[in-house]
């Protein structure tokens, strides 16, 4: 994983398209394109070399739902992709793998099956897994952000720094969709507290500000998804 800092457009997909959610909030839904493949085909255009692809209809319903979506992407698009939602078996690995992502976005099964995530690491490698902690004032919150649970986020991201995970990216899900600034505090004491961490910014951004902020503090790179859609960061200033 290279250690410069990367911008990372999302595009979030719920029936096929290109969303976006406020506050994880299925009910406060946005779609911006039908078709996703020609948003990931623009941010290509433009110089982009990394994309975000998340299932949030897998997050939902705890299986992988949009594989035809990320085929189609990782076909039709050089870009280097995570992807994520739902994962929840070997198979789904394999295949995520296998349709020519780079990396397997992980974040509730790290909560509720550390065993099995643990034995993916050990045949696949944990640098294959991007590990996503959604946080809820302080706490993880999984299944798409709709369970919150109990754990810490600043031991849980510990403990899987100590199997061998140093790509994570954490989203403050009360900041996401808002575009009211990044929680610089919250990656301030996760990088202080985690010496090593490689952590990617997510939630929140609202400007080209917002992400140099987020480069002097030390992060690895920033998610963005409605800063761009919206209007209020422009690609070519991205690339």
């Amino acid at each position: 994983m290279k250690t410069d800092f990367e911008i990372i457009p999302a595009i979030d997909l719920i029936d096929g398209q290109c969303v976006r959610l406020t506050e994880g909030d299925y009910t406060q839904k946005k779609v911006y394109n039908r078709n996703p493949l020609d948003v990931a085909l623009m941010f290509e255009a433009a110089g982009i070399k990394r994309l975000h692809l998340v299932d949030l209809d897998g997050a939902k319903a705890g299986k992988v739902v949009n594989w035809t979506v990320l085929e189609s992407i990782t076909r039709h698009t050089g870009l280097s992709v995570d992807f994520g939602g739902g994962v929840k078996t070997e198979e789904d690995v394999q295949r995520i793998l296998d349709s020519g992502a780079h990396w397997v976005t992980v974040g509730s099964i790290a909560v509720k099956d550390e065993n099995r995530l643990l034995s993916w690491f050990e045949r696949y490698g944990a640098e294959k897994f991007f590990l996503g902690a959604d946080v809820k004032q302080g706490k993880i919150a999984v299944a798409g952000w709709l369970e919150t649970t109990s754990i810490d986020l600043l031991p849980f991201l510990s403990k899987y720094q100590a199997h061998g995970v140093q790509y994570l990216f954490c989203t403050d899900v009360s900041k996401d969709g808002k575009m009211e600034g990044p929680s610089t505090a919250l990656y301030r004491k996760i990088i202080q507290s985690l010496p090593g961490i490689q952590l990617v910014a997510s939630g929140g951004v609202s400007s080209m500000a917002d992400i140099y902020a987020l480069k002097d503090l030390g992060c690895k790179g920033v998610i963005l998804g409605k800063a761009i859609y919206e209007g209020r960061v422009r690609l070519e200033e991205l690339v």
